[in-house]
This record gives structure tokens, sequence and C-alpha cells, in this order.
């Protein structure tokens, strides 16, 4: 007989985000310093949610049993997080396919108006312009997987910790 989904443990939900964002980032950061994929500024952006979610996910472990109240909203927290990478996830493939431009950090300046302004600019470029797609699989850059995985924990994440109807 299968458990339903009433009967799941209560630190399910926590420790399922606290480990996705954990494998999510631990991804990216095997990219960067064991494959030399130097990343770009959106995805030092699409980082920083992550951490959080951990970090929420792992507070909620541990108040689980003592306050599941504060638990679940730490977990809705959490999936807010996972949503928020995916949201930055989904910019960058846009800014990646060059359907919109990215953020004036990526490189996409104004004209300047002078030698000394163009030399300015030109020396404070980022190494990796966000329109590079230095990996993809399936025709999916790290973006694209990271807006996919996000975005289905991050609602999985929500659903699961919103107040069951009796």
């Amino acid at each position: 007989m299968r458990p339903s989904i009433e009967t799941r443990p209560a630190w399910l939900v926590p420790a399922g985000m606290a480990i996705v964002s954990t494998a999510m980032l631990g991804g990216a950061l095997a990219f960067q310093y064991i494959g030399g994929l130097a990343p770009c500024v959106l995805c030092l952006y699409q980082r920083y949610p992550h951490a959080a979610a951990i970090v929420l996910g792992l507070l909620a472990l541990v108040l689980v049993r003592r306050t599941p109240h504060l638990s679940r909203w730490l977990c809705l927290l959490g999936g807010l997080a996972l949503l928020t990478s995916a949201g930055i996830g989904l910019f960058h493939v846009g800014v990646e396919q060059l359907w919109w431009e990215g953020t004036a950090e990526c490189g996409a300046a104004s004209m300047p108006d002078s030698l000394e302004a163009l030399k300015a600019q030109l020396m404070n470029q980022p190494i990796v312009r966000c329109t590079d797609i230095a990996w993809e699989l399936f025709g999916i850059s790290m973006a694209g997987y990271n807006f996919l995985f996000s975005a289905a924990a991050g609602c999985a994440a929500i659903a699961l910790s919103l107040p069951r109807r009796a």
C-alpha cells in the first residue's frame, strides 16, 4: 500500500528543498571550479536564491517538530527563493538567445561619448558575457536547466507547504 501525500513525513519538504538547492549550487560550483567554466554575472545572480533556499530549508528542518507552522512558512519562503532563481534563469535564457538585452553588468551598455569613457567601459567589461553559452545539453543551457529544475522544485515546495484542506 502506497502512502498518500497526507501521510508524508513532515521533514520531507524542507529536506528536499535543501537537497535540491545544494545539488544545483554544488553543480554550478563544480562547473566553475572543476570544469573551468567561468560564470557571467547572471549566473552568479542565480546562485543567491539557492543559498537562501538551503538556509531556509535547513532552518525549517530544525524547526519542523517544535514549530511546524513556522517550518511551513520557511518552506514557502524557500519555494519563493527557488522561483526567484527560476525567474533569473529564464531571463538569462532570453539574454543567451538574444530575445532581449541583459543588464548593464552583462556588457549591454550604451555607446560612450568620449575616448576616456570608452576606455573605462572596456576595462569594466565582464570577462564572461551573459550572451555566451558556456555549456549545453540537448540544446538547453545551464541557465535553462536552472529555470526548469528551480521552477519545478519551487512549485513543489510551495504546493506541498500550503495548509491542507480538510
